[in-house]
Parts: structure tokens; sequence; C-alpha cells
């Protein structure tokens, strides 16, 4: 059977068993496109790279690269052939080998991080300033930095500057609302700037029903025309700042410990806080 791929019409070894091959030959370690060389090569018995090219839909200085990547590795050889370059397999116990130098490679790199990591640590100690930065990413992250805000010690009053709209596109409703419960039975006071939408003008009456109201999040708002942000800074705990980037397609975030950079977020939600309404 023929079938198409990169404007190229090529014969079906991507299908059925010998997809299975690919598919083991890349728990092995081997990558996709490298898996389909070798494959065609199995397949072919042995080829001139215009062939595997013809074959796998690769382009010609794509499968020229593969071949010499999989030659290095002991997996195929090359030989001259008409006066072209010919490649076939090698023994697939060659197979096993490869995937012992993989091991092999492994512990010496373990080895190696064992040996430096005394080293970077020392480094670490001699920047005692520099602040700590985690990152987070995809949603599982973000929950994981949202945690963050409720698993202080004691109370605090939380500063914030967010698009609760944008929030609760992200998150699930049941995690928002174990989030606000666990603020609420650790005493977590608040004041927030959000756009003056009516999706944001209505959050807290539909996630704060229950939370005590000397600790209820005090809200001032901002035109969303003027100030049309999709993320969020919270400024939490005793020295602890995280950001947000609620965009859908990327959604990113940072969680910053250091004192000079939350206590300057402070000053500057401060002074958001004097000109919102």
């Amino acid at each position: 059977m023929l079938f198409v791929k990169n404007n190229k019409i090529c014969y079906s070894f991507y299908m059925d068993t010998n997809q299975k091959v690919i598919e083991q030959l890349k728990k092995i370690g081997i990558k996709q496109k490298a898996a389909e060389v070798y494959t065609a090569l199995l397949e072919l018995k042995g080829a001139h790279p215009s062939r595997i090219s013809e074959y796998t839909g690769l382009n010609r200085s794509t499968v020229y690269k593969l071949l010499v990547e999989l030659s290095v590795k002991g997996l195929v050889s090359e030989l001259q052939k008409r006066g072209k370059l010919y490649y076939q397999i090698e023994n697939p116990k060659r197979l096993v080998k490869f995937a012992e130098n993989q091991v092999q490679l492994a512990d010496e790199r373990l080895k190696n991080a064992q040996k430096v990591l005394p080293d970077f640590l020392e480094l670490t100690k001699l920047s005692p300033v520099r602040p700590k930065i985690r990152y987070a990413d995809g949603l599982s992250g973000l929950m994981s930095l949202y945690e963050s805000h409720v698993l202080e010690k004691e109370p605090y009053e939380m500063l914030g500057i967010s698009n609760t709209c944008e929030l609760t596109k992200t998150f699930p409703k049941k995690f928002v609302s174990d989030y606000i419960d666990r603020k609420k039975k650790l005493g977590i006071a608040g004041r927030a700037i959000f756009p003056d939408s009516e999706k944001d003008k209505n959050y807290l009456k539909e996630f704060y029903k229950n939370y005590p109201k000397k600790i209820l999040p005090q809200i001032r708002y901002v035109p969303a025309d003027f100030f049309p942000y999709k993320n969020e800074i919270t400024i939490y705990g005793k020295n602890k700042v995280s950001i947000i980037n609620f965009k859908q397609k990327d959604t990113v975030g940072v969680i910053i410990e250091d004192q000079t950079i939350h206590d300057m977020m402070r000053m500057i939600f401060e002074m958001a806080w004097t000109g919102a309404r």
C-alpha cells in the first residue's frame, strides 16, 4: 500500500507491525526518525539513502544525517555498492550493546553529578542574597504554585492583582473552592485589585460566601478597558511573590522568595491600591 507523507508517495512500512517495531526501538532509546530509518533498512534488507528517503518520506539530507548517527552507534554498516554509499543493519544483537552503553553512560553521568554536587552546594552558600526562584508550567504546576499560598504556618495578609475571569477559566471550580477553604482555616485576610468586569465583580459572591467577614478580602477595581491584563501577581507569606501568566496556550508561573523583592512589590501594590476604585 502507498500513502503520502511530506508531499511524497511512500510505502506503508509505518503501518501495523512495522509501527510496532518503531515503538520498540524508541523504548530502547532510539528517536522516532532514526527508528523509521532503521526499520526501513530492516524491511528493505539494505538500501541506498535515496531509496530510504523514498521509502520513509524523510528528505534525503535528514536520512544521511540519521544514517551517520546509526552508524556511529554501531547499529548500521556503511559500504560502497555500485560506486555509491549503501547501508544495511548490523546484527540485531548490537541493539542490546547499544542499550548497555546507554546504561553505562547514565552511570557515568550519575557519578560525575555526585562528584560535583559538593562544589555546587558551596557555590550556593556563597550567594546568600540570591533570590530563590521556582518555575511552574501547565495546570498541575500552577495548582502546586497556588497551594504554596496556603502552606504558610501563620496567618498573613495576602495582596493580589488578578483577573479572576482568567483564573476561573484555568483552574477547576472545586480546586478554587478548596483553596479558599484552606485560606479560611489559616485565617488569611487579603486585599486585591481586579478589572471592573461583571465576572470579577461577582467573584466574592460566588466563592467567598461563607468566609468570615473580619478577614473577607477587600476589593478595588480598575477599568478593564485600560488595564486588559491576563496575569496575576500575589504577594504572600513573609517574603514570597508569585506571578502567573493565564494565557491559555502558554500557562506559566514563577515563585520568587526574596525579602527585597517582596517588599518592593508590596510598595507597588500600595500605590496601585491608592489609585484603584
